[in-house]
């Protein structure tokens, strides 16, 4: 199962080399955000690089993905995935080298995974002499609106480029760069992500009382949804409900006909995820009945995550390795997480083992330290305000490029010699 650590430590040791290309790398990713689907300039800057590695490299799978595979010897297929994806929010980063495109950034480190991910190919293809077995390597599109992975399988992924033995994937995360995190068994939540749009009748400002107002049927239901996880959940249990939009009107005088309100959804158990489903269409129902609706709400689904759960064997023994590289004392269980992911559909569709873990990418100033270990010590004793450190999906998030990228290959490159057989 293991090519041993020193393999691994044979391998990283290419890395100085080409941290700095990484980092230009990373930056122009950085500074050419694409949205979940559109994702050309990038696919083919990822295309280019890894081809001149000496891969097999395949784009357009399952859209604008890219697979890339170096065969090298009998042993184990080991695939190893980055998503690389942006999302619509305008960056306030103040980064010399912020988002160049007008409303998209890679605000979730996606930017991160694919360059690190880059790096690990880079070494693994140096080092080939150290292992034996297939790396499949697969730049995910469209991991944001949960189709990327399932388009890749549906595109025959494994019929046309092999069936791996294990499934390899990481995020970056807010917390201090220096740490990583894994846990086994349910890892992140499923998601649900719903569009409701309430139907009333509308007219002038000044005359409320011949119209059926949704903007007040929208604000209602939207405080009604919030009693949902604090009044029907157990607290032994976990569930999200957030309204995330909520969209009326043209004008201050005009009562509009529609409101239009879009929910995200976060459960870790079948049980939970079908009473709360039950619960948001109970409410939406009442509350535009409570109103004197004359049209029933719609509800679509906009996307949806599974639960994304790890192998325990297979965690725990990437995370040993991992100990072995990085110290034990960085790397911690993170608990399951209410975020949600899609890579557990590879390992899902392939019936193989998943590992999926997290790096902290963020600058340990801006936890009040220098060490991530005893910032660590100090986020697992309720000693740090998680709510002033920037986050993913949010504006400001900006992890610190290096060493972020020397964490995220040295993991990649880890994982992946862990399960490749030795030569």
């Amino acid at each position: 199962m293991t090519s041993g650590v020193t393999a691994v430590e044979s391998a990283l040791k290419g890395l100085d080399g080409i941290r700095g290309e990484l980092a230009e790398f990373y930056r122009d990713l950085h500074e050419h955000p694409e949205l979940s689907g559109g994702e050309f300039r990038t696919a083919d800057a990822v295309a280019r690089r890894v081809r001149g590695l000496g891969y097999e490299v395949t784009e357009g799978v399952g859209g604008t993905g890219v697979v890339a595979v170096l065969a090298n010897g009998a042993g184990p297929t080991v695939l190893v995935r980055a998503d690389f994806d942006a999302l619509p929010i305008q960056e306030a980063t103040g980064l010399p080298y912020a988002s160049k495109t007008d409303g998209v950034m890679h605000a979730c480190g996606h930017d991160m995974h694919a360059t690190c991910l880059i790096g690990a190919l880079t070494l693994l293809a140096n080092a080939r002499n150290s292992w034996a077995g297939t790396i499949l390597a697969v730049f995910q599109p469209a991991e944001e609106t949960g189709r990327g992975a399932q388009a890749m399988v549906d595109d025959g992924l494994f019929e046309r480029f092999g069936t791996p033995d294990i499934v390899l994937a990481q995020h970056t995360a807010p917390f201090p760069v220096g740490l990583v995190g894994g846990h086994g068994g349910i890892a992140a939540a499923a998601t649900d992500a719903l569009r409701i749009v309430l139907h009333g009748r509308g007219g002038h400002g000044s005359r409320p009382e011949v119209t059926v107002d949704p903007v007040v049927m929208a604000a209602s239901t939207v405080m009604r949804l919030q009693t949902i996880v604090s009044r029907e959940i157990a607290a032994d249990d976990a569930a999200v409900v957030t309204v995330g939009m909520m969209r009326a009107g043209t004008k201050d005088n005009i009562i509009p006909d529609d409101a239009e309100l879009r929910l995200n959804i976060r459960t870790f158990t079948p049980e939970t995820r079908t009473k709360v489903l039950a619960a948001v269409d109970r409410i939406v129902s009442a509350e535009a009945a409570a109103a004197g609706a004359e049209w029933k709400p719609d509800t679509s689904v906009i996307d949806t995550f599974p639960v994304l759960v790890n192998d325990a064997d297979a965690t725990r023994s990437t995370l040993a390795a991992f100990g072995e590289i990085f110290g034990a004392d960085r790397v911690f269980d993170p608990g399951r997480i209410t975020g949600s992911e899609d890579a557990g559909i590879f390992a899902t569709s392939a019936d193989a083992p998943l590992c999926y873990w997290m790096f902290g990418v963020l600058d340990p100033a801006l936890f009040g330290g220098t060490d991530p270990v005893r910032i660590l010590r100090e986020i697992q004793s309720g000693g740090v305000d998680l709510a002033t450190v920037p986050g993913p999906h949010t504006a400001t998030y900006a992890p610190v490029v290096e060493p972020s990228i020397t964490v995220g290959v040295t993991a990649l490159t880890t994982a992946a010699l862990t399960w490749l057989a030795a030569a």
